[in-house]
């Protein structure tokens, strides 16, 4: 699973999703996942950039974990997701500043589908309100933009969840240059 983390990490990384450090991914693996832990650097994943922890009960090592674990529990455990992808993705996070309402729809046609819509949520980073809220959105969506912050992926793989990471940025950077070129 390690292997499978550090290659998408550091595609990630290569396509400009995430700067090194800012984002992060998740396995779930029973009732626990693995998850990045806290200033990782997504292109350099080895053993020591992970930990394990439990889905159900926080406990006091936690704190070594990424700042957004709480986001990923709440979405494993209100989703069927195994595997979820944190970016900060530039053109997902211009849009979702600019939108005007509660989702971004793809104007391209791949996004719309794959998408169909993406959901913008607002919340305050590592809080348990804002894991409600990406949670209950990737309930029905595949991704969520967390407003002037970044994209939660999901997937049955990490692979899955990089695809519609990247989709979602996609879909986002074809929006915003039209919007440029239309004005």
């Amino acid at each position: 699973m390690l292997k499978e983390m550090a290659r998408f990490g550091k595609k990630l990384v290569e396509s400009g999703l995430v700067s090194s450090q800012f984002g992060n991914i998740s396995v779930r693996i029973g009732n626990k996942m693995i998850i990045t832990k806290r200033g990782a650097m997504l292109d350099e994943i080895s053993d020591g950039d992970v930990i394990k922890i439990d889905l159900e009960t926080p406990k006091s090592f936690d704190l070594k974990a990424s700042i957004e674990a709480i986001v990923h529990r709440e979405i494993y455990r209100g989703t069927s997701a195994l595997a979820v992808i944190h970016a900060h993705s530039t053109y997902a996070v211009v849009e979702s500043l600019m939108v005007r309402g509660k989702s971004i729809k793809p104007m391209d046609c791949e996004g719309l589908y794959l998408l169909h819509e993406i959901p913008v949520v607002e919340g305050e980073t590592g809080t348990k309100q804002l894991a409600e809220k990406v949670s209950r959105a990737l309930q029905d969506h595949k991704g969520v933009i967390v407003k002037g912050h970044g994209t939660f992926a999901i997937g049955e793989t990490l692979e899955e969840a990089y695809i519609v990471t990247s989709m979602i940025e996609h879909s986002c950077k074809v929006k915003y240059l039209c919007s440029m070129v239309m004005r």
